[in-house]
């Protein structure tokens, strides 16, 4: 398998043509053209939603045989919900599946990457449980539509950024910030959410398409930064804390038990009257666990880690939940 990958809002542009709705990023980078460096903006970007038969001439003469892309829901459903579908969306991406399988490439299609329906957005987004039926009514249409000519998905590319940047951070669309909160609710809504999709393709069309369904997730690699158990244990936390909260819940069942530890200690000093982190109910667990085909995994980057003294008990904080300080490329930065 030699392949290449893309997202929709990146390189696709036609931002508001032929029926498509907005997304958040549409929204914030209109609302505030600065919040990318230079104005930029994914109104056009590399404008495949035009060229996507130059793309694919391009993509054979690179000698790929496999191509990852991502949806874009709001092309599919301009609201984001599913009683409007958008047939001009739908025939972009037949087309394009078309067109990819006639030259030999095999499409692999990713539900979720950042593209988020600005709508959905408007009521709560991923903070909202919601939000796990309406991605499953999604995932439905974009089975039907496209899984007969489509061997490989994944659920989600990458929901720590979603979560942590979009909602932590506050530096990903939508923007908000509320680390230690938010982003931890994110996490659990997008688990549930990756996994009823999951099961309505086990359940409803690997039977006649026979496909693979997985989810992609990133995480930057720890090394502790001396031998000393204390840096060995920071390390240990930041892998859990960034790979083990999207992954242990899919692969082992459960957060990871130091993630659940370290956020109940500093909730309970912060006075909160439970966890910052949503507990899984036992069924949730069963059921989020096993939820894959496949291992997908990012990686960009690693760092050395120190441990830390614990931070002054304040507002939340997903960095002071960690416990550690990141040596990285001669920067410090505590978390």
């Amino acid at each position: 398998m030699f392949g290449v990958a893309t997202a929709s809002y990146q390189v696709e542009g036609g931002w508001n043509e032929d029926g498509k709705g907005e997304n958040v990023w549409d929204y914030i980078t209109h609302l505030n053209p600065s919040y990318i460096y230079n104005n930029d903006s994914g109104d056009v970007a590399c404008d495949t939603y035009h060229k996507w038969k130059e793309d694919v001439v391009l993509l054979k003469d690179f000698g790929v045989n496999h191509y990852r892309f991502s949806l874009s829901w709001s092309r599919i459903l301009p609201t984001g919900f599913s009683n409007t579908v958008n047939a001009a969306g739908v025939n972009y991406y037949k087309n394009l599946i078309k067109e990819l399988r006639n030259n030999g490439i095999e499409p692999v299609i990713t539900l979720h990457h950042w593209d988020f329906p600005q709508p959905l957005q408007d009521i709560g987004g991923w903070t909202n449980p919601d939000m796990v039926n309406y991605f499953a009514d999604y995932s439905r249409i974009a089975f039907k539509e496209f899984g007969g000519d489509v061997k490989f998905w994944t659920t989600f590319n990458e929901p720590k950024q979603t979560c942590e940047g979009g909602y932590g951070d506050g530096t990903l669309a939508p923007g908000i910030r509320s680390p230690g909160v938010a982003d931890y609710i994110c996490v659990y809504v997008v688990l549930l959410a990756h996994a009823k999709a999951y099961h309505i393709y086990d359940e409803e069309f690997r039977p006649t398409q026979n496909g693979s369904i997985s989810i992609v997730i990133d995480a930057e690699w720890a090394e502790p930064a001396s031998n000393s158990t204390d840096d060995m244990e920071a390390a240990e936390r930041r892998l859990q804390f960034t790979f083990g909260l999207y992954a242990n819940p899919i692969f082992n069942g459960n957060w990871p038990q130091v993630v659940i530890d370290r956020i109940k200690l500093r909730s309970e000093k912060e006075n909160f009257s439970k966890s910052r982190l949503p507990e899984f109910t036992v069924e949730e667990i069963a059921y989020i666990k096993g939820t894959y085909d496949y291992f997908g995994f990012n990686s960009y980057s690693s760092s050395l880690v120190e441990n830390v003294d614990e931070a002054p008990f304040g507002e939340p904080s997903f960095n002071n939940d960690q416990r550690l300080t990141i040596l990285f490329l001669g920067a410090k930065e505590s978390y």
